[in-house]
Order: C-alpha cells, then structure tokens, then sequence
C-alpha cells in the first residue's frame, strides 16, 4: 500500500513510518492474533466474536448475507462484548478462524470515513500535532477513527444524538463519515474479508490513548466534503452525454 501523502519530507516520513514499519503483523499466526485481540482488550475495547470469510462468501448460514464476515455471531452481542481477559482467550482458542466485533458506544466510538478521506485527515491531524487515536484501515476501502464515547447519560433525553450516527443497518445511507455510537459495531484488528488478501489493520494501534471525538471531527469532515466533491466531478465526466 502506497504511503505518499505529498507535503514535507519530514512529516512524509514519519507517517510513512507509522503506515508500514509499525503495522502489526497479522501474519504471526494465531499467537499474533490473540495478542492483539488481547491488546485491543486492554485498552478498554469490548469485544465479541463474528463471522469470518469463506473465500468470498461469508461463514454463517444466511444465504446472500449483506455483510459477509463483518457481524457477530451471535444476537447477544451487545451484552456478550467484554474485555475479560480469560473470556476472549477461550473465545480465540476455541473459534481460530473467528473475526471480533467491537461494540461502540460503551466505552469508544469510531469515526468511520472514506480511506482516502481518512489518510488525508490523518496527515493534517498529525501535522497539527493532534493527539490522534488508535486507527485502522480496511482493504473494502475505510479509515477507522478511534475516539472516546460520547456517553449514555441517565437522562437520555440529554444525550445529543447526531445525524452521522451509524448503525449496522444503515451503513449504505452513509457513504461518506460514518459515526459509530451506541448500537453499533466495529470489526476490531486482525480481521479478514471475503477475497484474497483483504483484511483490517491497524495504523496506530490501541495503545494510543482515545482522544475526545471533536477533536477529530473538522478534519474528517473536511476530507470528507472533498473527497466527495471529487468523486462527483469525476461521476460527471467520466461518462459523457452524447447528443
């Protein structure tokens, strides 16, 4: 994957160095696998089995399933999520092929954009020496944003409800930033998607303290409203009318 994001040679170079020589490598088999997961664990991210790919269809028996190895297992999974430990030991061991979910909205959510989108974001955030989070990238083509919840107070008709707001069933009304919150779901690294060689990684991995979403959120807008603009100026000349 081509790390050039222009700009100076400095900043080039330290997010080059980010992309590709602090990558995890999910290739160290399921030891690997498991520490990550553990990782991610430790960093307050709860997690739950899914399922996983099958060359390019997906593990459960649901024919034509619309999210093929990118949904848990089970319907309980909001309450099932968990950073127990000895939990998501057993659940890696016993279900070695399994992909996890991380359930948003209890403790973190995920600011989900475009990859270009997102890579252009990144650049400017840490150009700016923004304290960014953990992110990951998905070879279907998203950036994962990591942030902080923004909380399920007791009141509920105090919780500021967002029209960005992602819920697994509405994926496709967001094409552009997706904001995950209470209800929804993430695939957590190491994960992988129907195809050769398609996976999610992470960029910065979860060692990285959740920054405040707002924080994030101007960049990833404005990358976004781009990156449309772009793709819309493209839809209109790639196909000209003919008279």
């Amino acid at each position: 994957m081509s790390a050039e994001f222009g700009g100076r040679g400095g900043l080039q170079g330290k997010i080059s160095q980010w992309l590709r020589g602090r990558r995890p490598k999910e290739a160290a088999g399921d030891g690997g696998r498991e520490a990550l997961l553990l990782a991610a664990a430790g960093a307050g991210l709860p997690l739950a089995p899914a399922a996983h790919p099958v060359g390019y269809r997906c593990s459960c028996d649901r024919v034509g399933c619309p999210t093929p190895a990118r949904h848990p297992i089970s319907f309980a999974w909001q309450t099932q999520s968990t950073t127990d430990r000895a939990q998501i030991e057993r659940w890696a061991r016993h279900q070695p092929q399994a992909n996890f979910i991380t359930a948003t909205g209890m403790v973190h959510d995920v600011l989900d954009v475009p990859l270009r989108a997102g890579r252009e974001a990144l650049e400017r955030l840490l150009g700016a020496d923004v304290e960014v989070g953990p992110v990951a990238e998905s070879d279907d083509g998203r950036m994962l944003f990591f942030t902080l919840t923004r909380g399920t107070p007791e009141d509920e008709d105090e919780w500021w409800p967002c029209e960005l707001d992602c819920h697994p069933e509405t994926m496709d009304e967001h094409p552009g930033l997706r904001w995950h919150c209470r209800g929804s779901y993430v695939l957590v690294p190491p994960a992988r998607l129907p195809g050769e060689h398609q996976a999610v990684r992470w960029v910065r991995g979860p060692e990285h303290p959740l920054p405040d979403p707002l924080t994030l959120l101007e960049a990833l807008t404005d990358a976004c409203a781009r990156y449309a603009a772009e793709e819309s100026d493209h839809a209109g000349t790639a196909w000209p009318l003919r008279h």
